[in-house]
């Protein structure tokens, strides 16, 4: 029993090692996992037999010494399923271990959910049918609030009450869905394999129509009682006056959404807030003019940014920030306001070395990345492993 633990607990850090850094040697596994070098080499073969990794010589060096493998995702091996469902599009992708994508598809929506959820659902099992139990978890991104694979609300599309099951039915032979905001899985993406990678403790935020984030501590995010932790948006830092389309007032969202930039500028409000909001940035971007009423429009923006962060860090303790989304234009766009309403906002003690703000590394693809983080992650455990054994053989070793 002990030794058929041993194993399992083996072929995980193998492949989590393989997943993390497609490519990695043995003996690297060997140091990084504390596992002897002898019991590697027996797991990258058991794991190789299965279809789960395979192995290729490392590109020569010219030095002395044996010639080595390295580890990889296997051609036949095991695969997931990602969407993301935005305000204006959704996406599709299959990857491979190592996050690699094998197919990648987008379509243009108009947030009708029977429209979106149907095409996307097609989609989805068009790939079932090809891939079959290749696919080990599918996961799905949506811009709202999700519990238990249920979309509670989603207020910039108009959605509330939307049951994301419907995407991938029938979960059969360990294959399943995974549900979540948008911004939570961007945060995911940033903390593994992005500009916080490596960080302990992570203040991810995503503007789009509005703003959301997660707090991503020692690589798992802080999911909160219910698993909707994150609504940064919905915090009371803007104008108490203003009605929010959550039905709250005074969310930080109105002074950071589209309507909020519209109001700003004496504009009716935007049908596409996404587009506009990255319409005016890139205006006020390409301005020379100070006095230019997008730039200053795009400045209001980023001070309650700014003030808002500040709030967030003096909350949460991060090592750093990261600005997703919208956020990373803004970020380029008007900077130096987002920085200087943070340390205004700053208590004093965090001054003498505040947590960096960066721009994130992954762009509009963040919630996919991030979504195929999760899937892997609910892969690569004993059981996901099990899951993939020929039903004869999961009761022995993996």
């Amino acid at each position: 029993m002990m030794t058929e633990l041993r194993r399992a607990t083996g072929a995980v850090a193998v492949l989590r090692a393989v997943h993390e850094r497609p490519g990695i040697e043995r003996v690297a596994v060997a140091r990084e996992t504390g596992m002897t070098s002898g019991f590697v080499t027996e797991t990258v073969a058991r794991l190789g037999a299965l279809d789960l990794v395979s192995e290729r010589p490392a590109p020569p060096t010219g030095g002395r010494g044996r010639p080595t493998t390295t580890l990889h995702a296997h051609p036949r091996g095991p695969l997931v399923v990602v969407a993301a469902i935005g305000h204006e599009t959704w996406k599709l992708a299959v990857a491979q271990l190592g996050g690699t994508e094998l197919v990648r598809a987008e379509r243009a929506h108009r947030r009708d959910p029977d429209q979106v959820l149907g095409e996307l659902g097609k989609a989805l099992g068009s790939v079932r049918r090809r891939y079959g139990r290749r696919i080990r978890v599918a996961a799905v991104a949506v811009p709202g609030t999700v519990v238990d694979n249920h979309l509670a609300q989603a207020a910039n599309l108009g959605w509330d009450d939307i049951d994301l099951g419907v995407l991938w039915p029938h979960e059969r032979d360990g294959q399943a869905l995974l549900a979540g905001n948008d911004a939570s899985f961007a945060a995911i993406a940033e903390a593994r394999r992005g500009a916080a990678a490596g960080a302990g403790s992570v203040l991810h935020l995503y503007m789009d129509a509005g703003i959301g984030g997660a707090v991503i501590e020692a690589g798992r995010l802080v999911l909160g009682a219910t698993g909707t932790a994150g609504e940064f948006g919905h915090m009371p830092f803007g104008d108490p006056a203003q009605q929010c389309r959550c039905g709250a007032r005074g969310c930080w969202n109105t002074t950071l959404d589209g309507a909020a930039l519209a109001r700003a500028l004496n504009q009716p409000q935007p049908t596409d807030e996404v587009s506009y909001v990255r319409h005016v940035l890139a205006v006020a971007r390409a301005a020379h003019v100070v006095q230019h009423e997008e730039v200053a429009a795009a400045q209001q923006m980023a001070s309650s940014a700014g003030r808002g962060v500040a709030g967030l860090v003096n909350a949460f303790d991060p090592d750093i920030v990261t600005f997703g989304g919208l956020g990373r234009e803004l970020l380029e766009v008007a900077g130096d306001h987002v920085y200087a309403a943070y340390l205004a906002g700053l208590m004093h003690f965090r001054l003498s070395a505040p947590p960096p703000l960066v721009p994130a590394h992954f762009g509009d693809d963040a919630p996919l990345v991030g979504a195929a983080e999760e899937a892997f992650s609910a892969f690569l455990t004993e059981g996901g492993l099990r899951s993939w054994l020929p039903r004869r053989q999961r009761s022995g070793d993996i």
